[in-house]
């Protein structure tokens, strides 16, 4: 636990259950599931090895105008894999990386989900000022801590779109370093679309194809509901197809741990999607996600990468994230990152994400902004599989 005194501007909290009733309904944000107190308890809970905070920030009236989840986590330089092998060779030599030793780093963000989903601003803010007041209270939640003081070693404030950018380049005049990562993959759900026939009929019959082939070479698969009854006899395969994927991933920010599927299922029933794929008996898949007001956000995925190409496994989950949408009549679908290829045969389009940056030692921070410049998401070609 890291408590921190509050100022005239932020409140701190060392964890999701002391925060009161009153602020919770003040800012009315649990409308947004990754605002939600048993959405963010359930992460807190089964993550002890991350250190969490929460920060509010208030007004001059000291009413709660904006939430803020903090994680403090070990970012170690294997968790950076091929396009960022330029960074693990900065790191190397300023100090700031090092094989055995991990950056310590502190996270405004939800570092297991693509998006804006780590900071909530009330509605009638400003959100410039808003910004602002939160890079100011996360200093005054370090240095007012020795321990933090003297342990954090880096800033991170992530993911935020090109619509907001005109808002959080506030952040640059507190020395923060914007840079590009690999975008969000959305589709939007055509109002037209009243079953997955009416999909596949949109579709040029090129991606129409393939789409049927897909169809056909994962018909053998078997394709249930993990629920809170059978869910915690799964969970050991769904964790080791997890980590298969997790080692593919470009930029981990941490492990998830999926006991956390026992909670979320818990709370939010059918608003949290998990699918396990057997073939004959064996799971050799698994798709989770979460419907988030009129949205599916597709979360986690497990793969077992022997089979994936001759069943189409991955194919076949991305297809069924359509299906539900459709069937749950919702309005866009966000994919997440990576895999930026197939998710655009589907329909997807990407939309930018920017990451904040800032690390404690003033040199080493004017040394960094030059190089996360270079930082650009890996290129894929975009697929235009729709007719019109």
């Amino acid at each position: 636990m890291i408590s921190c005194k509050p100022t005239n501007t932020a409140l701190f909290f060392t964890s999701i259950d002391k925060i009161p009733q009153k602020i919770w309904e003040t800012l009315d944000c649990e409308n947004n599931i990754y605002f939600h107190r048993d959405f963010l308890k359930s992460i807190e809970k089964n993550h002890p090895k991350i250190t969490f905070s929460y920060i509010v920030l208030v007004d001059e009236n000291e009413t709660p105008i904006a939430f803020s989840t903090i994680k403090i986590i070990n970012f170690y330089i294997h968790a950076l894999q091929n396009d960022f092998d330029f960074l693990k060779i900065l790191g190397r030599k300023l100090g700031i990386l090092k094989e055995n030793k991990p950056l310590r780093l502190l996270i405004s963000g939800n570092t297991f989900v693509s998006g804006e989903h780590g900071l909530f601003i009330a509605e009638n803010q400003e959100k410039q000022k808003v910004i602002l007041k939160l890079a100011k209270a996360i200093n005054h939640f370090v240095k007012s801590n020795a321990t933090l003081k003297n342990n954090i070693d880096a800033y991170l404030l992530k993911d935020f779109t090109n619509e907001s950018l005109f808002i959080i380049d506030e952040l640059k005049k507190v020395s923060y370093n914007p840079f590009s990562v690999e975008p969000n993959m959305l589709l939007k759900i055509d109002e037209n679309w009243q079953n997955f026939a009416d999909y596949l009929a949109a579709m040029k019959t090129k991606f129409r194809v393939k789409a049927k082939k897909a169809f056909k070479q994962s018909a053998v698969l078997n394709i249930e509901n993990i629920t809170a009854k059978n869910i915690e006899t799964t969970l050991p395969e769904m964790t080791s197809l997890y980590k298969k994927v997790a080692e593919n991933s470009n930029f981990n920010l941490g492990e998830f741990n999926l006991e956390t599927y026992i909670d979320l299922k818990q709370h939010f029933g059918k608003n949290y999607i998990l699918k396990a794929f057997y073939l004959e008996e064996k799971l050799v898949g698994f798709m989770s996600g979460i419907i988030n007001n009129n949205n599916l956000d597709a979360h986690f995925v497990g793969i077992n990468y022997k089979w994936n190409k001759p069943y189409a496994i991955y194919q076949r989950m991305l297809y069924t994230y359509i299906e539900i949408a459709i069937e749950r009549k919702l309005s866009k679908i966000n994919f997440g990152r990576t895999a930026s290829d197939i998710k655009s045969s589907v329909g997807a389009v990407p939309q930018d994400l920017t990451m904040y940056l800032r690390h404690k030692k003033n040199i080493t921070n004017k040394i960094l902004k030059l190089f996360l410049q270079k930082i650009q998401p890996t290129p894929f070609q975009q697929k235009f599989p729709f007719k019109n």
